[in-house]
């Protein structure tokens, strides 16, 4: 059985080590320092449902609520997992499951094997998407060895191809070239992410931090804020304003979304550095503020 290092699941996944880490202390995945493909599909999964408004805590008891409801060992590798507004639902057996509330809504957007039979073109429309759908899992599966990183990337294009607006494929393909440091490429790519789907935090999260290598920090700035936009609770994309507007020397903008970060992700050597850096903040600037009276006032 393949295994993949810590460094390998950061690397391929594109994440930061204090997120890992925070799933684990969350309970959401085993801590370990081995890593399983059936691991690397469920953190795959976590990425993705961290640019929605599910925390750590909804996600862990909604996990739990389905293991218990539809008797699974791993419900976000048996069950396709979907982030509706603040709650997290589980698409099985062709319908829609709140696992907390047990409340199914029929599954508009299944696969095609999931759903009633269609006729005439508009079964083959479907047919197709799900032959586009299998090319994804297979690209994904590719992606997994450094090996295969080459024709995971070709079949990420031949599904654009089929499927200009595939945002998940605009990102996993513009996340290979951005490991490979082909930064304009990468931009390419989550521009046409954001463009295929204008709701999704992550490809503008992905957009702000290949523009933040490209130099360009006005426009990164721009785009985390619409992933914050998007996703109030985004800590990643909070953690990562902060620097930039650092980097510009915007201290006390700055502040704010070190505070947030810290409110939103407690834990570990990046909420002491956001710590830090606030009360550094704090302690040199002299900062306007409202008081309850009305009246403006100095702090600092």
């Amino acid at each position: 059985m393949t295994r993949y290092s810590r460094q390998d699941v950061l690397r391929i996944l594109h994440l930061r080590a204090r997120q890992l880490t925070a799933w684990e202390r969350a309970g959401l995945i085993p801590a370990n320092e081995n890593y399983s493909f059936e691991d690397l599909a469920q953190l795959r999964t976590l990425r993705t449902l961290r640019a929605t408004r599910n925390t750590a805590k909804s996600i862990r008891e909604s996990v739990e609520a389905m293991r218990k409801a539809a008797g699974m060992g791993n419900p976000l590798t048996e069950a396709s997992a979907v982030g509706r507004g603040s709650r997290l639902t589980f698409r099985h057996s062709g319908a829609l499951v709140d696992p907390v509330t047990q409340q199914l809504a029929f599954d508009f957007d299944a696969s095609p094997k999931r759903q009633l039979s269609i006729v005439g073109a508009a079964g083959r429309a479907a047919g197709r998407d799900a032959n586009v759908q299998e090319m994804f899992q297979r690209a994904v599966q590719l992606e997994e060895s450094p090996a295969t990183i080459p024709e995971a990337a070709d079949m990420y294009r031949r599904i654009l191809a089929l499927r200009p607006g595939y945002a998940a494929a605009a990102i996993n393909l513009g996340t290979i070239h951005y490991n490979l440091r082909e930064f304009a490429l990468a931009e390419q790519l989550y521009r046409r992410a954001t463009e295929a789907d204008p709701d999704y935090a992550l490809a503008f999260f992905d957009l702000g931090n290949v523009l933040d290598e490209l130099k360009r920090l006005h426009d990164a700035i721009a785009a985390y804020q619409r992933a914050i936009a998007l996703v109030p609770q985004y800590a990643d994309a909070h953690y990562n304003l902060a620097l930039a507007y650092e980097r510009q020397g915007h201290r006390r903008r700055a502040l704010r979304h070190w505070l947030t970060y810290v409110r939103l992700d407690p834990v570990g050597p990046w909420a002491t550095h956001a710590k830090a850096q606030a009360k550094k903040i704090l302690s040199t600037e002299r900062l306007s503020i409202v008081s309850r009276a009305g009246r403006l006032v100095q702090a600092g």
